[in-house]
């Protein structure tokens, strides 16, 4: 039962995201004009000290008009490593220069509308080296423990579905 894109044409497009038109071919033979958005895949990284807390960002996100709990990251440059994207992005955010980065997981967070994939990674290294570059990206950064996690989650705390699957698997990883 897979849908087939025939055809995909650019409606609107800027240096972030592309919104296109397709014409797609449903298992039935009928055809469905869907729209969706090309985006550049996301980095995300955060690291994990030895009380087992992670480095986070209080932040509030316009759209929604809601406050929580993110993951320091951002879209990745033309070019640019993943892995490397992940590490400048936090520590323009957060002010923390990570050590060696590990591959946390991979999210689709809106896979029927989005092309867009959110790539994490964490450690157990960093360095402090000042106040974040992109400081009006989060209101503070705060160490907060992993087993509040779900409690954080189920208070509407860390409202973002992305960053609500890489801190569940963090937490899967280290805490069991």
């Amino acid at each position: 039962m897979q849908w087939k894109n025939l055809n995909e044409q650019t409606v609107y497009e800027n240096p972030w995201f592309r919104v296109n038109l397709a014409d797609v071919a449903l298992p039935d033979g009928r055809h469905l004009d869907h729209f969706l958005i090309r985006l550049r895949p996301v980095a995300v990284a955060t690291v994990v000290n030895e009380a087992n807390e992670a480095l986070l960002l209080w932040r509030h996100r316009f759209i929604t008009d809601s406050w929580g709990w993110e993951l320091a990251a951002g879209v990745v440059e033309d070019g640019e490593d993943v892995a490397a994207a992940a590490a400048r992005e936090m520590e323009e955010e957060t002010g923390w220069r990570p050590g060696p980065l590990s591959p946390l997981m991979t999210a689709e967070p809106a896979n029927g509308l989005i092309d867009a994939r959110h790539h994490f990674f964490w450690t157990r290294e960093a360095a402090y080296t000042g106040p974040p570059a992109d400081g009006i990206e989060s209101s503070r950064r705060e160490w907060v423990p992993l087993k509040l996690v779900p409690d954080l989650i189920a208070r509407g705390e860390i409202p973002a579905a992305n960053m609500a699957a890489g801190l569940l698997m963090l937490r899967h990883l280290l805490l069991g």
